[in-house]
Order: C-alpha cells, then structure tokens, then sequence
C-alpha cells in the first residue's frame, strides 16, 4: 500500500495530489500565456480569462472538499434523483429562454452572469447512477441482455440529447465511459460486442449523413488540402505543434496563439503547449494525466477485494472519463482525430468542466479515504483474529 499523506484524519493519496495540482498549475500558465492577447483586445484586460479560470478553480475546491466530506454510501442512495437531475440537464438547453447557442451549437445554459454548460455535471450525474445500477443489478447484468439494455438505453437517450445540441465529442465519451463500466461491471462479452458494434456503426453514420461533420471527417484526412478554410483550425495547431520542437520557443513566446489558432485557450490549449514548452513539456503533462487516470482506475480491483463494487465503478469511471476526454482532445490538436469540441482537463480554459472535473476528483479523493479507512479495519481485525488463535 502506498504511503497515504493524513490530513486532519483523512487518508489522500500524494501521487494522486501532486498530479493534479501540478495539471492546474500548467493549465493556470498555459490559460494565460494562450488568451491574454484575445483577453487585452476583446476584454481591454489581459488576464480576463485568467482571473475567470482561478474563479472556476475556486469554486471547483469547494465542490471537491464538500466531495470528500460526503460519504460515498449517501452518493449510492441518491442515485434516482441523480438520473433524474441528469436527464433534466441534459433537456435544459432546449428551453427557451435559458438555451444559450454559440457558433451553431445550443450546449450552454445563460443563467444572467453565469453561462453553464449543463453537459459536464449531467454526464457526472449519469456517471454515478450507472455505477449505482451495476451493483443493484449484478445478476441481471450478467445473466440477461434485458440487464445491459436497460442502462445502455438511458446512455443512448443521453447521447440523442447532446447530439441535437450538437456535442458530438461529449456524446463519444460518454458512450465510451458507459460501456467501459459495463464491461468492467461484468456484463457479458456478446452484449458487449454487440452494442460496441452498434455504438460505432450509429456514431458513423451519423457523421457521414451530417454535412459539416462529413467536411470535418475530410478536413482531418487531409488537413492541407483547404488550409486557408476547412483546414485552418488543424493546420495551424500542426504549424505550432511543430514549432515547439524538443524543448519550445519559450513561454508566452507562441505565435500561433496571435489570432492564427482558434480557440487557442480552450480546445487547442495543447497545441499552444507544445509550442511554448516543446516535447518535453508535452511529455510531462502526458506523464501527470497518466498518473491521475492510472490511479483512479486502478481503485476499482483494490474495492473489489474490499467488498466496495460501488466506490471502484465510480473511481473506474472517473478514470475513463479524464483518460478519454483527454486522449480525445490531444488526438484532435495533433491530427490523429477529427475536430471536435473537447476541452483538456483541468488545462483548458473551461468553468463548467474545470469545476466538475475538481469536484470528480473530490469524489475519487473520498473514495480512497475509505478504501484506506476499510483496509486498515480489515487488516486490525485479522490480527485481533490471529492473536485469539
């Protein structure tokens, strides 16, 4: 067992904390050297973006501390109320009035001076209460295809709502975060193969009939070949991931960052990283998110063995969630995915995702104290049992 770091009788995991704190570090950095050009000419303030960034950061510490002081059995019996706030977040930017639509898009929810993007805490909410079905179902899960289907249906009702957003990326995530926990829940290989098969074939096809998720398909092939229109976005994050070399230009020394990369603190916040801070700095924060997710995902079989289903779904599921959202996003900076709008977390500027991805990290933060707590009972009690031998 790894050496736990007690605060005040809580059991954290110091791999775990540094990884994160180091990722918020990096990002706070790269959120200002990447929009403070944007910021001081939209915002006639340079750290505009910046100072918006340390708000979410806030905020999101104070949903992880209320996180870690909520006992993950009480997370478990709210599990209705946590897919009904899931699906009702999922609808509410279809109500008028409240819907927010940028660029095209209807994903955020314009709440006077707060604008949320009701996605990142809904798919959290459906997070939790497919972990809670796993343990509640188990013999269903495993023994009927009625068990996989019922779960996978509330998964795909969610995915028809972000895609009419449009939220294409959230929807793969979520479709992969979902069947990633029935697997490891213990579904069965058929039913699993079976809705993998038909998850890619309906996320195919619905890019191949969509005209500007089609351009996007074609743009990614072959990024080049209208760099000045279609191709812009990737193009230039090539341009500056190519830059950066071994060790970057330095930092705040991006050029792509001034006004050539789109959404150069958001989604493209890798490729300005690359640039200013080169492999090396690239490398490193590959290093930290592998860290983090390897960490969350290897408290699954540790719960196993503790009789704690429920805490090492949810832990797993955190883990596929960051470890997929950021493969996706750095896949699609570096041109090995199509575009899609994917923040990297807790790097990327982003207040809805930056606070729901602190207050997940709260709960895995929770759900290690007990696994710590649980084993350190378990192991007081063998030894009680052995002495009375």
């Amino acid at each position: 067992m790894n050496q736990d770091l007690g605060f005040k009788g809580f059991n954290l995991d110091p791999k775990l904390l540094s990884a994160v704190i180091a990722l918020l570090v990096l990002g706070s950095v790269m959120v200002s050297s990447a929009s403070i050009s944007l910021a001081d000419r939209a915002m006639g303030e340079p750290h505009y973006f910046l100072i918006r960034h340390f708000g979410a950061i806030a905020i999101g510490c104070f949903g992880a501390a209320v996180a870690m002081a909520t006992p993950t059995d009480l997370w478990f019996r709210l599990n209705g109320l946590l897919l009904l706030a899931a699906m009702a977040l999922f609808a509410s930017v279809f109500v008028p009035g409240i819907g927010h639509t940028v660029n095209g898009a209807t994903r955020w929810l314009d709440l006077g001076p707060l604008t949320l993007q009701p996605s990142e805490p809904a798919r959290f909410c459906l997070l939790v209460y497919l972990s809670s079905y796993v343990v509640r179902h188990q013999t269903e899960l495993n023994a009927k295809t009625l068990g996989f289907l019922k779960p996978m249906s509330l998964v795909a009702l969610a995915c028809a709502l972000l895609l009419a957003q449009p939220d294409f990326g959230a929807a793969v995530v979520l479709t992969a975060t979902g069947l990633g926990l029935l697997f490891v829940g213990g579904a069965r290989l058929r039913d699993f193969f079976l809705s993998f098969v038909v998850a890619v074939a309906a996320l195919s096809a619905l890019a191949l009939t969509s005209s500007y998720r089609l351009q996007r398909l074609t743009t990614f092939l072959d990024p080049w070949a209208d760099p000045y229109n279609s191709g812009f976005q990737l193009t230039q994050s090539l341009i500056a991931i190519g830059r950066g070399d071994w060790l970057g230009v330095g930092l705040g020394e991006s050029v792509q960052k001034l006004f050539y990369l789109p959404e150069a603190h958001t989604d493209f916040v890798f490729a300005v990283m690359a640039e200013e801070l080169g492999f090396m700095g690239v490398t490193l924060a590959i290093v930290l998110f592998g860290i983090v997710v390897f960490k969350a995902i290897a408290m699954g079989p540790r719960a196993s063995e503790l009789g704690m289903p429920f805490q090492g779904l949810v832990s797993t599921g955190i883990g596929l969630t960051l470890g997929i959202q950021a493969f996706i996003n750095m896949g699609v900076n570096t041109g090995l995915l199509p575009t899609k709008g994917l923040t990297l977390p807790l790097i990327s500027y982003g207040r809805t995702s930056v606070v729901i991805t602190l207050v997940s990290l709260g709960l895995l933060a929770r759900i290690h104290h007990e696994l710590v707590t649980a084993a350190r009972r378990a192991e007081a009690l063998e030894t009680r049992q052995r002495k009375q031998k």
